[in-house]
């Protein structure tokens, strides 16, 4: 490989193989970046001309990375969101508050708060653009300390000297079984009520899980080990379903199940021992420059308020 072959690299070129990685498809890539086709796979394929490997396996069903092409496509993403940046650093300067904000969160907030808050938020300030990145809390701290993205919301504290963290968001999870199962029959249930029940169980990783870990053992309660594990998912959504087709009863927040109880599709049982509340945590890099948009939607989100039913968050 000659070196200076990558001095060659156009900024056009990168987000070309940044758009058909996420589009997938040449058409598709070249209608996001208002190209013809055949312009799309020049770019691509100077590309691989200068890097001197190729960076594209194409099939049937589309287009995939090769080792190599990961690897740059890695880079390609933090060169154009430096990029972005720059230009958001000099738009600071103007009275208008513009720019684009990248936004790790974990399951609950992206899917049921951020788009109450974006909407509303747009309202008055609709020059700034949101990006959003949704996994589990673990990886939205990564994401943050990477550079991936630059706030994240979590459900968990997070006590690392690299970042600021501050509640944002109250929460609460609560026991849910499907309409018409006998335990929602019950005034309030104990954890012996539910131990031998069918339980459906969040992934490992996930904020919820962790928080009902926790909460187990800071009461004196039986270890998830003891309990009649029927599956574990990877979201709420997924958990919900669950639910509903009568696979099990679980623990879930109470952001995730307003709709469904009110619906009468789920049933909600308050627990005998203390109420499991935990906060919503807003995270970024503690030398990370927030800028006025980024001051906004902070100041923003923070103020949002859910559903009273729902405990304010702690601190």
């Amino acid at each position: 490989m000659i070196a200076d072959q990558f001095k060659s690299i156009t900024l056009q070129q990168l987000e070309a193989l940044v758009a058909l990685v996420e589009e997938r498809s040449f058409s598709e890539a070249a209608k996001k970046m208002l190209l013809s086709q055949p312009s799309m796979s020049k770019h691509i394929k100077n590309l691989e001309i200068f890097v001197n490997c190729r960076l594209i396996n194409r099939t049937k069903t589309g287009v995939s990375l090769t080792e190599e092409g990961s690897i740059l496509y890695g880079y390609a993403r933090k060169i154009l969101k430096l990029r972005d940046e720059a230009r958001e650093k000099i738009l600071s300067l103007e009275d208008t508050v513009s720019g684009h904000i990248f936004i790790g969160t974990s399951t609950i907030p992206s899917t049921y708060i951020l788009p109450a808050v974006l909407s509303g938020l747009r309202k008055t300030y609709p020059d700034i653009q949101a990006h959003i990145l949704s996994s589990d809390s673990d990886e939205v701290i990564d994401m943050v300390l990477g550079g991936q993205v630059e706030i994240g919301f979590i459900g968990k504290d997070v006590h690392d000297r690299r970042l600021h963290c501050e509640p944002a968001w109250g929460d609460e999870l609560i026991l849910i079984a499907p309409r018409g199962h006998r335990i929602g029959d019950l005034q309030e249930a104990s954890i012996d009520d539910i131990l031998h029940e069918p339980f459906i169980l969040r992934e490992k990783g996930s904020a919820t899980r962790s928080i009902f870990e926790s909460y187990l053992d800071e009461n004196g309660l039986p270890h998830l080990s003891r309990f009649s594990i029927s599956c574990e998912l990877g979201s709420s959504e997924a958990v919900k379903e669950a639910v509903i087709a009568s696979l099990g009863i679980s623990v879930i927040s109470i952001h995730a199940v307003r709709r469904e109880i009110g619906q009468g599709l789920l049933t909600s049982i308050p627990l005998q021992s203390p109420r499991i509340l935990r906060s919503f945590a807003v995270i970024y890099r503690k030398q990370f420059v927030l800028l006025p948009h980024h001051r906004a939607f902070l100041e923003y989100a923070k103020a949002w308020s859910p559903d009273p039913a729902v405990p304010p968050a702690a601190g």
